[in-house]
């Protein structure tokens, strides 16, 4: 009987800066895509034959495809808090005293970055974004060499 990371094992998937983003095919191939069809057939449905009726269905098309964005962001939006929070906890355990007591200064953006940089560059990575070296997420991510995966995410 094999047991988990012994031979024969499939090797865990690479992440880099050029794979690391996310898409969730069930929102962005199929729900978001329905959705803004349907718009678009009840908007034609609706010149071809004005009435209330038609209008309203235009309205409701419109607010399924506000919902499920708004889920979406919901859901990004707590995701974000969340990877925040274990920043905080990780750069508390792993920073120096001098750097530990600048963590508040490091904006959502940059913690939400410097979670992909390896324990042993992120004293460094954090440096720079405290002098303004690297104030967008993007370059943060450009300068991580020890990219540590994330595929924990919404």
């Amino acid at each position: 009987m094999t047991t988990f990371g012994t031979a024969g094992a499939a090797a865990p998937p690479v992440q880099t800066y050029a794979t690391h983003r996310r898409r969730f095919p069930l929102f962005h191939h199929v729900a978001l895509p329905i959705l803004l069809a349907n718009v678009a057939v009840a908007v034609g449905h609706a010149i071809r034959r004005p009435s209330m009726w038609n209008a309203w269905l235009v309205v409701v098309s419109l607010g399924l495809v506000a919902g499920l964005v708004a889920s979406r962001a919901s859901t990004l939006y707590v995701q974000n808090r969340v990877i925040a929070l274990e920043m905080r906890l990780r750069l508390a355990a792993t920073l120096p005293p001098e750097l530990r007591a600048r963590i508040p200064e490091l904006r959502l953006r940059q913690l939400i970055a410097l979670r992909f940089a390896g324990d042993g560059e992120l004293a460094g990575l954090v440096e720079r974004c405290l002098r303004g070296e690297l104030a967008t997420a993007d370059a943060i991510k450009r300068e991580i060499r020890e990219w540590r995966p994330d595929f924990a995410r919404a």
